[in-house]
């Protein structure tokens, strides 16, 4: 399965648990569908590039957080459709890493 990294811009105008059910949500939908999550990433709040608006309002912070999975590629795209109908996120986007863990972790462009 190949390894992918979501990232994702929630309102930061969120309570700390709606921020977590988001986070476990996404993970859970790609649990239930045999991908496997390996890890979490919280960047807190800050400002956006420029002013988005979404759900009929406008937004100039937002709540960044990036999730690492293994996954087939139907699932990202079913997880796409889910947070693109989602009140509480801005903006998302999936990065293919590569196409096994063990390829991304030996890349040379990120030795220490």
């Amino acid at each position: 399965m190949p390894f992918y990294e979501l990232v994702c811009i929630a309102r930061s105008t969120l309570a700390e648990s709606n921020l977590k059910d988001l986070v476990k949500t996404s993970a859970t939908q790609v649990l239930n569908r045999g991908g496997v999550v390996r890890g979490f990433d919280n960047w807190g709040e800050k400002k956006l590039p420029h002013r988005i608006k979404r759900h009929q309002e406008y937004f100039t912070d937002g709540q960044y957080w990036i999730m690492h999975f293994d996954a087939n590629p139907l699932i990202v795209q079913d997880l796409g459709k889910k947070l693109l109908v989602d009140s509480r996120v801005l903006r998302h986007t999936f990065v293919k890493l590569g196409d096994k863990l063990d390829t991304v972790i030996a890349r040379p462009d990120k030795s220490k």
